[in-house]
């Protein structure tokens, strides 16, 4: 497939900080990328090298944060020729790729959800996307649709399902007045917690807890909208230890 103009859209929750969404590559050094790093979504295209491999056409562009938050977000890439539109959740990021070329050239099966292992280092090293995806559409074909009615050749590896599979977190919502007290675990030389949370509020408590034998507490707090920890060690002189993000 040879093309100068692409449309390519579609919606996808997931968990997961790292995945691939879609992938295409030909044999003259063409590639398209669509992942997710870092729970920030991530494209690289190059529409191709000249035989001398002079012409520098990669380029990569990021865009959003904290997309494995399990809700829906919506993509949309634009491209004719060397220039992009990359429309993220309504905010649209445009730009020019680098190179000369104007066309990209398609040889191989372009994959969804996931990229083939080709034997080049960045195949390999890829996670697979785990989550959700709808509405996929690409240069006016309904994958979705297509994909479901099994008119796609080759179609699908692995496991597929036409439903999307909640997770299983029951979160806990607290108001400005609960907590949730739990027991400690004495006679215990390590201290370890993770959580996710979400919330409007620059200022509050998120954990605290002495320990045994008055040695000390440990608090998480957010202050004006940074996570900070504080722990307090009353057998040593340097008794206090904080840390910002």
């Amino acid at each position: 497939m040879k093309t100068l103009k692409d449309v390519i859209s579609l919606k996808f929750k997931t968990s997961e900080s790292e995945g691939v969404i879609f992938h295409g590559e030909g044999q003259q050094g063409d590639y398209i990328t669509l992942e997710l790093k870092k729970a920030k979504l991530v494209l690289n295209l190059n529409l191709g090298i000249n035989q001398l491999g002079s012409i520098f056409g990669h380029t990569s562009v990021t865009t959003g944060s904290l997309l494995d938050d399990h809700h829906w977000h919506s993509i949309i890439i634009e491209r004719h020729g060397r220039n992009i539109n990359l429309t993220l959740d309504r905010h649209m990021q445009h730009f020019r790729t680098n190179g000369e070329f104007d066309y990209l050239d398609l040889d191989y099966e372009i994959t969804f959800g996931g990229m083939p292992f080709s034997g080049k280092p960045s195949s390999n090293s890829r996670k697979n996307f785990k989550g959700c995806m709808e509405s996929i559409n690409y240069n006016g074909n309904n994958i979705t649709d297509l994909a479901k009615r099994k008119k796609l050749e080759p179609s699908n590896v692995g496991n597929l399902s036409f439903s999307c599979v909640e997770p299983h977190t029951v979160p806990v919502f607290f108001n400005a007045t609960s907590y949730l007290e739990v027991p400690g675990r004495p006679s215990q030389d390590l201290f370890s917690v993770t959580f996710l949370f979400r919330t409007w509020n620059p200022n509050g408590l998120l954990l605290f807890s002495n320990f045994a034998d008055d040695l000390g507490n440990v608090e998480i707090d957010i202050n004006e909208g940074k996570v900070s920890v504080h722990i307090n060690v009353t057998q040593v002189k340097k008794n206090r230890i904080d840390i910002s993000s």
